[in-house]
């Protein structure tokens, strides 16, 4: 399994947001970069001198660019392959409603409230509650 630190994942974005323009991207720097791109608030982050070092603590109320980013690319992946089966679907049906980024924000909400419960719990995390959260999301007016 891929269990990249965190400097290698924040790296990974900010070597990418810096050859953008001048060097051929791999698939997964191109999906991560029309992800960046959708996100002009974090583009001061990407380029920052201390990148590797920015803390974005919740209690300073930003966002972490880098986990956000990630989430992401994490949810285009799970879409991308089905997996959890019915996460495909399910984010074409929330995409319909809300767009494709607004749906994204949206299942990043289930996907953090699934880590979150198997966390607490001390269970694996549940793909069926989180598929089921994003379809309720989907069927929500």
């Amino acid at each position: 399994m891929f269990n990249p630190t965190k400097d290698e994942v924040r790296r990974f974005f900010i070597d990418a947001w810096k050859r953008r323009d001048t060097h051929v991207l791999t698939p997964l720097e191109t999906l991560a970069l029309n992800w960046m791109e959708q996100h002009p608030e974090y583009h001061e982050d990407l380029s920052a001198d201390d990148a590797l070092e920015r803390d974005y603590a919740v209690e300073a109320g930003r966002s972490n660019p880098f986990l956000h980013l990630s989430m992401h690319l994490s949810i285009t992946e799970q879409v991308s392959i089905d997996q959890p089966a019915g996460i495909r679907q399910a984010c074409l049906l929330l995409s319909a409603r809300r767009g494709e980024h607004e749906a994204h924000h949206v299942i990043m909400e289930c996907l953090g409230q699934m880590l979150w419960a198997a966390q607490r719990s001390g269970l694996p995390p549940d793909g069926e509650a989180y598929v089921d959260c994003v379809r309720r999301a989907a069927t929500r007016d």
